[in-house]
């Protein structure tokens, strides 16, 4: 707990949307914490943003609405923002500034640490390795995601984006290690909020999981607060607790758009779409807080969930996190109009790291060939799709027409599953070898013949 001082500072100079500026201020410095007293007693919270000779400018978490300018107060704790940390966060399920929503105790330890973060050290960081396996054949068997990597999905508003996030968050797992996983959402309604609630709910009773919600109608500063909180706890639960922690964070988009409404309050100089010209960095202040230590056990894996607006892929949010991050899933509202979940497009969907997480020694030896092979065909498939559409199914050539029925059986058997099922690893690859041998001989040409010749003499299952 911050010790406050006994100095208030009543210079109040403006409220402005969710900033107090605050006057005759010295020795304060940019991150510190506040408490600002309102008249008639009640107690919000506050970061310094910026600070201008005599001035402070402060972000208020719970927002100005109530306040005024006279009466009040503001102490500022010399330190900045810190939270408890430990396994204490486990099973719990709090609000976006750390406040229990479950019923329990508040979340307090021996132990606190900067929500800020700090950099990794390049010279310390390891490279990502070994899968985490999601239980979703669609990211499994073509997107493998890798310890310690930074995977996007990338979705349009109204997918099931949301479903899909809290599909992997309740499945996801690493063979024989300490799993944990830290879910961070920003505006939810609360009925989505129930949603989570509901769908995370065993992993809760596991002791395995963090929540931590932000909805719509909270205070749209506490968004900016919510994903540092996550990594701050994630953090300790990986490099001291020794955990492989999951951190799922949605929607990212409603982030950047509390960054924005924040830097417009401030006055400064809008960038692209009018978000502020540090959102790259403030992006990359949080995506880059994943990763593995030398020396250290555990690992940080981050998946961010944006929606992109009007589905543009150009929009600075995911453009920009495409820059920062290794690779997207890529969800499909053409995939989601035929029925498909989750509608994830594979063609535009792809793991970076996959080579670090997948084949002989981390999941199946015929991994990587059997997921080239996957999307070569696919690639294949629509080809003959957009030539169809010109001269008919009937005038495509015999190959063309396999291709076809091999896009169907991907996308009936391997990619399309229940929201509540949970595959592994060698139950997805089997399905895939089923799809595959669709084929003939002759289209599988990124396979060994002999493990061609394996699997089709092998019974079907």
């Amino acid at each position: 707990m911050n010790a406050w001082p006994a100095v208030e500072h009543t210079g109040i100079r403006e409220l402005h949307g969710p900033l107090v500026v605050v006057g005759d201020v010295d020795g304060v410095g940019y991150d510190e914490v506040a408490e600002i007293r309102l008249p008639h007693g009640e107690r919000r919270h506050g970061v310094v943003l910026e600070v201008d000779r005599d001035l402070a400018i402060v972000q208020v978490l719970e927002g100005t609405a109530g306040m005024a300018r006279a009466g009040g107060g503001v102490a500022f704790a010399g330190t900045p923002m810190r939270i408890p940390v430990g396994d204490q966060w486990l099973g719990r399920a709090c609000n976006g500034r750390g406040e229990p929503i479950d019923g329990g105790p508040p979340i307090v330890g021996d132990r606190t640490a900067a929500v800020a973060g700090a950099p990794m050290n390049p010279v310390l960081r390891e490279p990502p390795a070994d899968p985490v396996v999601t239980g979703v054949s669609a990211i499994d068997a073509l997107t493998t995601l890798v310890r310690g990597q930074k995977l996007p999905v990338f979705a349009v508003a109204g997918l099931p984006y949301l479903e899909l996030a809290c599909q992997v968050a309740a499945q996801a797992d690493t063979a024989g290690k300490r799993f944990s996983v830290v879910f961070a959402a920003m505006g939810l309604t609360h009925a989505d909020a129930g949603y989570v609630r509901d769908a995370l709910a065993e992993r809760a009773r596991e002791g395995e999981l963090v929540m931590l919600l932000n909805t719509a109608d909270d205070p749209v500063i506490e968004r900016i607060l919510t994903p540092r909180l996550a990594l701050t706890v994630a953090e300790d639960l990986a490099f001291t607790g020794g955990r492989e922690v999951l951190v799922v964070m949605t929607d990212m988009t409603s982030y950047a758009e509390a960054l924005r409404e924040v830097s417009a309050a401030r006055g400064e100089m809008p960038a692209r779409r009018a978000y502020p010209g540090c959102l790259y960095s403030d992006l990359a202040s949080l995506y880059e807080r994943c990763g593995r230590l030398r020396a250290h056990p555990g690992s940080v894996t981050i998946i961010p969930v944006l929606t992109m607006p009007a589905g543009d892929i150009t929009h600075p949010v995911p453009d920009l996190t495409g820059y920062i991050t290794e690779g997207q899933v890529v969800l499909s509202a053409e995939a989601h109009g035929r029925g498909v979940y989750p509608p994830v497009e594979p063609l535009a969907s792809l793991s970076r790291l996959m080579r670090h997480g997948a084949g002989p020694g981390r999941t199946r030896a015929d991994h990587l060939p059997v997921a080239a092979q996957l999307t070569a065909a696919l690639a294949r498939a629509a080809q003959a799709r957009e030539l169809a559409d010109l001269v008919g199914v009937a005038g495509l050539a015999e190959a063309d027409r396999r291709h076809l029925g091999f896009a169907t059986v991907v996308e009936r058997e391997l990619l399309g599953q229940r929201p509540d099922e949970r595959r592994d690893l060698d139950d997805t690859l089997d399905r895939a070898w089923r799809a595959l041998l669709v084929l003939d001989d002759t289209d599988l040409t990124m396979l060994p013949a002999a493990l061609v010749a394996q699997h089709r003499r092998e019974p079907a299952p």
